[in-house]
């Protein structure tokens, strides 16, 4: 039972963690936006800015029991590569919304969220079994 509530732990670890992400990748976002870059390149700094801040949390909290045998950057570059499937369900949802609805389109944090919550578990399982998997 022990392993069924580390894993309950470590999702809703994950889960707050990513939460704060996605007011990191928002708060990007417009500020992207605000200095003149368009949705896109807005949205690709933001998502950057977003998998660095929750590496940093995630590596700290919800997986600190996992240890590894890696360097920080190594486990950083495992953690963006590992979040890519996620990032394409994420990306992929987010370019749908604010291209197919205007309503999106004028308030992207809707296509962030909606994109994030879509991208969250194959995020976790991406992180668990690449990143943080135990020796």
């Amino acid at each position: 039972m022990a392993g069924v509530d580390r894993t309950v732990a470590e999702i809703l670890s994950f889960t707050v963690i990513g939460g704060a992400g996605f007011v990191v990748d928002t708060s990007v976002l417009y500020a992207a936006l605000y200095l003149g870059l368009g949705l896109y390149a807005g949205r690709v700094i933001s998502y950057l800015a977003a998998v660095t801040f929750t590496w940093a949390l995630n590596s700290r909290y919800t997986f600190k029991q996992r240890a590894t045998d890696i360097s920080r950057f190594r486990q950083w570059q495992r953690f963006a590569v590992s979040q890519l499937s996620g990032a394409v369900i994420n990306l992929g949802v987010y370019g749908g919304l604010v291209r197919m609805s205007r309503y999106c389109a004028e308030h992207p944090v809707i296509g962030v969220a909606v994109g994030s919550l879509m991208g969250l578990m194959a995020n976790y399982l991406a992180a668990r079994r690449f990143v943080f998997r135990e020796r």
